[in-house]
């Protein structure tokens, strides 16, 4: 590892159209969290071959699953499409798949954001809610058309991660989604909800692998100060998770 950890990111992507070419981009607020946090960004593009995807992640030490204004395919979760629901280009969809497995298999330390964390519960084993507004009881509003700066109560699971990041007290978060994590994949647990029950964070319970998922968007300019933390705390992971050799030889580079 680097002094500076080296912190790969997927991007959004437009396929070509008849007026413009084929387009990737990446809002500002994750490579710039990354860096505020003390690591170096690389943008990662949706490679079509498995082997150089592979061959670009072991020159990671940490990844960020950005999210996504649009939705995973919901026939390919196998509801019957909502009238909500706005699926992301396939060649997106196809590489978040390959990329959260490969997050997985490889152990790389992980933070999950929006349809990142639910992609990469999907890809775990884990379920989905295809509209919040309709599929659980008396559901807060998540989305709201009009409100760019939505925000919720979260409660928070004691001695999980979200509690060391906030620590006590009422603690408010961004949102602005209406899928939602169902069943929670069997490698990670709860770690904070909405006052509806709404899965905003979950952890990885594998002592070899670093991982927060996070429903809530600590990136965006609507975020609070605090949320900066999340960053912080991730950062910190992918430090713990790097192998004691490194950690030694930082450690007489810093002495």
């Amino acid at each position: 590892m680097n002094a500076k950890p080296i912190i790969g990111m997927n991007c959004d992507y437009r396929p070509a159209r008849q007026d413009a070419a084929a387009l990737s981009w990446i809002n500002a607020g994750y490579y710039d969290s990354v860096t505020a946090s003390g690591g170096i960004p690389t943008v990662i593009p949706p490679l079509a071959d498995d082997d150089d995807l592979r061959a670009l992640l072991e020159t990671l030490d940490g990844l960020v699953l950005t999210g996504c204004k649009l939705d995973l395919d919901a026939i390919r979760l196998g509801f019957d499409k909502h009238p909500a629901s706005r699926s992301m280009p396939p060649r997106r969809e196809d590489f978040d798949r390959r990329l959260c497995r490969l997050a997985y298999e490889m152990k790389i330390p992980t933070l999950a954001i929006g349809a990142g964390m639910q992609t990469l519960n999907v890809i775990c084993g884990g379920t989905l809610f295809q509209h919040v507004a309709e599929d659980i009881l008396k559901p807060l509003c998540h989305r709201d058309t009009v409100e760019n700066c939505l925000r919720h109560v979260i409660e928070i699971v004691p001695g999980t991660r979200m509690d060391h990041i906030y620590g006590p007290g009422e603690i408010r978060v961004n949102s602005d989604h209406h899928m939602a994590v169902d069943q929670v994949a069997p490698v990670f647990r709860v770690s904070a909800t909405a006052m509806d029950g709404v899965v905003e964070a979950y952890e990885s319970i594998d002592e070899q692998w670093w991982c927060l998922g996070v429903q809530f968007h600590p990136e965006s300019h609507s975020a609070s100060a605090l949320d900066m933390q999340v960053f912080e705390t991730f950062m910190d992971g992918v430090r713990e998770q790097a192998t004691p050799e490194i950690l030694s030889l930082e450690q007489r580079r810093a002495a």
